[in-house]
């Protein structure tokens, strides 16, 4: 039997307004830019990884990965979600690019129950359901385009509007990290500060974290 593929998608979007404009992604951390941090932990569940990306420094900072500008010109989450998909093969696991510390083992779980299910699955957080830190089936682009189509870019909505749809509960996400580490959010420089503070640990647990990507069967989301 053939295992679906799925796609590992970086989002790296948005004005880094709060950096002065400076991509705040291509920021270095522990060592590694933070960027690269999300890339590899989608790297450990997913059969390939791209890039989201309209500025010109981010593609141009980016080696051995495809990277895609946005489908459609207007600048929202949700339109980075529709190009994630557009260019997706099949199902994709899409994390923002401000998440430098997000569990590869989640993220294999998360593939996991919706390979099983056909759901998208979202991991609830401390502030709720992280919808830039889920699986999407390749179906749910159609309910994307409807959104899009109606001139709705709120992320919340769409993610009210999907038929097929499961949360991942916030204590089964605990046991891939704290909740607040994996979703923490490089906003500020004062962001990338504070989690610099410790950044031996930081990578400990990045490194690690791989003990815990859960397998099937036929080792989908494992490689």
């Amino acid at each position: 039997m053939t295992s679906p593929s799925c796609t590992g998608v970086v989002l790296a979007g948005g004005a880094s307004s709060r950096f002065e404009g400076a991509p705040k992604g291509l920021f270095p951390l522990g060592g590694r830019r933070v960027l690269d941090r999300v890339i590899d932990a989608l790297s450990m569940v997913a059969d390939e990884v791209i890039v989201i990306a309209n500025d010109a420094r981010i593609r141009d900072s980016v080696r051995g990965r495809a990277v895609y500008g946005d489908v459609r010109p207007e600048r929202a989450s949700v339109v980075g979600l529709h190009s994630a998909l557009w260019h997706a093969r099949d199902s994709i696991l899409v994390v923002a690019w401000d998440m430098p510390f997000v569990s590869p083992g989640l993220l294999g779980e998360l593939r996991l129950i919706g390979e099983r299910t056909g759901a998208a699955i979202l991991p609830e957080g401390p502030r709720g359901p992280e919808p830039l830190c889920a699986y999407y089936p390749h179906s749910c682009i159609d309910v994307v385009e409807q959104q899009l189509a109606a001139g709705n870019f709120r992320l919340g909505a769409l993610v009210s509007m999907l038929a097929r749809r499961m949360v991942l509960p916030l204590e089964d996400v605990a046991r891939f990290g704290s909740p607040d580490r994996i979703f923490a959010n490089i906003n500020t420089s004062a962001d990338l500060d504070a989690a610099a503070r410790s950044p031996d640990q930081a990578v400990r647990a990045f490194e690690q974290d791989h003990q815990h990507i859960p397998a099937n069967e036929d080792e989908s989301v494992s490689r």
